[in-house]
């Protein structure tokens, strides 16, 4: 398919530069087909059938911005894929000031070697501690990895690593947080537990892949980044047998979906699963295990939107997303969310 099909103009003051106070105070889109209901996420329960299970991902976001130097320049770097204990791609501003063979210097005497350049505009480097004494260094100096999207001066926001959090983060690995878990709240679990929805998690480590666009022009010309996922064996046994009971499986996230999708075979069984998936899901896709999403707005020509336009229709999804603009919801990361009901 053709990428500009997944294209929208979306208004700069729609894109949510702070989360909304508290978490659960979003506002959320019901889409069903061509049948919008506009919402907010304490009725996330009422749109929801007591036999519904929620799939979340538990992933935990690592500090993984840096501020450095290369003489007098400044550079603004973010951990994008680790390699080994001491080599990371990562993404950087205004990578082309950098060579193969420079070194960039942080605070407490961290260094980096550019070792290589790669086509897709990451930039592999080489650190002077590895291992466990590197994250304990990003937990010192680090920043919240947050989107390029999202304007902040050097050195970050202290707010941005709880509010860039979901309140269940458990295994650390991501890069990028899960952010359509950013919305829920031990209310709202209270609330979602009293009407008898079950809650189950998966791992899936975001990787800084999400924020990279699509620059071909046609969808089936694109690579796909790799994560890596995890779903236990007591959650693939829960997740299967809630599914031949007839209940709903439905993602909190793009990432837990994309895990779901990964996991299930042809016949839509689960099974247990640890490693990398690249799974890109475009309109033509069977859905094999989940049967709904509860997602944030996408970006334009994202993978993302290609996600969602898969699961409920490309012109149902424009849509939808015209509607929200005109609402003037507020998009990306830090903004509202939208529960998106399976096309049949």
């Amino acid at each position: 398919m053709k990428t500009a099909l997944f294209n929208f103009n979306l208004p700069e003051h729609l894109i949510a530069a702070q989360p909304v106070e508290p978490r659960d105070a979003a506002r959320l889109l019901h889409i069903d087909g061509m049948k919008l209901q506009d919402k907010g996420m304490l009725d996330l329960p009422s749109l929801l059938n007591p036999t519904d299970v929620l799939v979340f991902n538990d992933t935990k976001v690592i500090p993984a911005r840096l501020y450095g130097r290369r003489g007098d320049a400044k550079i603004e770097m973010t951990l994008f894929k680790q390699r080994n204990l001491s080599t990371w791609e990562t993404l950087i501003k205004n990578a082309r000031r950098l060579h193969v063979g420079d070194m960039v210097e942080f605070a407490n005497n961290l260094t980096a070697t550019v070792l290589e350049k790669m086509e897709n505009g990451a930039v592999v480097m080489q650190f002077s501690l590895l291992g466990a004494d590197f994250f304990a260094y990003l937990h010192q100096v680090g920043t919240m990895p947050l989107p390029p999207y999202i304007k902040r001066l050097w050195g970050g926001k202290v707010s941005d690593k709880a509010d860039y959090q979901t309140i269940y983060a458990r295994y650390e690995g991501a890069v990028a947080a899960p952010t359509a878990g950013l919305h829920f709240t031990e209310r709202l679990f209270k609330a979602l537990d009293q009407k008898g929805i079950k809650r189950e998690f998966v791992t899936l480590h975001v990787g800084g892949g999400t924020f990279l666009p699509v620059k071909v022009e046609d969808t089936e010309q694109h690579h796909m980044h790799a994560e890596y996922g995890v779903i236990a064996a007591g959650v693939v046994e829960r997740l299967n047998q809630y599914k031949r009971e007839g209940r709903r499986i439905i993602p909190v996230g793009t990432t837990s979906l994309r895990l779901l999708e990964s996991a299930a075979d042809e016949s839509g069984v689960l099974h247990p699963f640890a490693e990398e998936t690249s799974i890109f899901i475009t309109p033509g896709y069977r859905f094999k295990f989940i049967d709904a999403l509860f997602t944030n707005f996408h970006t334009p020509e994202s993978t993302l939107f290609m996600l969602v336009s898969a699961l409920a229709g490309l012109d149902e999804m424009q849509h939808a997303y015209k509607h929200a603009i005109e609402k003037e919801y507020r998009f990306f990361s830090y903004g509202d969310a939208c529960l998106i009901e399976k096309k049949i």
